[in-house]
């Protein structure tokens, strides 16, 4: 049986479909057989983002209203082995997922796959509440800003008393918390929130922090997930998140403000004279 698991937030545009392309190319690249499902009815974006969007021809509404099957709808990864994306709809609204039609389209592919992403709208509507219903665990993504992590404790909630795992009775969908765009620099100056903040509100344990970089904002136009940019760091920071996601010991990088050398505070003091 596969893994669900939903990436998530309270707040718009903190980066969820970045990291649900990044996450689920990570385990795909591990070996492991992993779908990305789009749940953002209306507004769908992971097709963009994994390339893919020229390549759409069902999507995730038509196979839960029994419209296509997973097999017609289901596009493969073309540079990475055992990696599927489901799109979402582009011209429905959020009450075209039913409860019963997403629970039967996890069933099936429960089957064959080892891990399930499901990438979620943002806020608390439809298709956020579905989205992490059927959770196993949980990726709380975040920005190192009030308003989004206030919206983050929110959806905590809902995981704590309406995710499946609560209304049964069984145990709680495991949590992690993803920081993200995160600058050292900037929460030193105390211009952004700092990890110690957010992980102490929140009060979850912290998976990964994706620094702020322009390598992100080019892989999703390029339509590569960054994880594929080996020589970034927020490609490296997600390629962390995998491993301590499958339980191996990885130390946080890119947390610290890099302290400049006299000559290189030397040649900025000259370049600003000259300004």
């Amino acid at each position: 049986m596969a893994k669900i698991i939903v990436v998530t937030s309270g707040k718009g545009g903190v980066g969820k479909t970045t990291t649900s392309a990044a996450f689920g190319t990570g385990l795909a690249l591990r070996g492991y057989k992993t779908v990305v499902i789009d749940f953002d009815v209306g507004l769908r974006n992971l097709d963009l983002v994994m390339g893919c969007e020229r390549r759409v021809v069902y999507d995730f509404v038509n196979v839960v209203n029994e419209e296509s099957n997973l097999t017609q709808s289901l596009i493969k990864d073309k540079r990475v082995s055992n990696l599927y994306i489901l799109p979402a709809s582009q011209t429905r609204d959020k009450d075209a997922l039913t409860k019963e039609g997403v629970e039967r389209v996890l069933n099936e592919l429960s089957k064959e796959f080892d891990y399930i992403i499901c990438d979620s709208p943002a806020g608390i509507e439809k298709g956020a509440q579905l989205a992490l219903y059927f959770a196993d665990e949980a990726i709380i993504v975040t920005n190192p800003e009030v308003s989004s992590v206030r919206d983050s404790d929110r959806i905590l909630g809902i995981l704590a008393s309406k995710s499946r795992r609560s209304e049964n009775g069984q145990e709680h969908v495991k949590e992690h918390l993803l920081l993200t765009r995160y600058s050292p620099m900037r929460a030193e100056r105390g211009d952004m929130l700092n990890i110690q903040d957010v992980t102490d509100i929140l009060a979850i344990p912290l998976i990964g922090v994706i620094p702020e970089s322009k390598a992100v904002l080019q892989a999703s136009n390029a339509g590569v997930p960054v994880i594929l940019d080996k020589l970034s760091e927020a490609g490296q920071a997600y390629s962390d998140v995998v491993g301590r996601f499958l339980g191996e010991e990885r130390p946080h990088r890119f947390i610290n403000a890099q302290k400049k050398g006299i000559l290189s505070r030397i040649f900025k003091t000259k370049e600003e004279e000259t300004v």
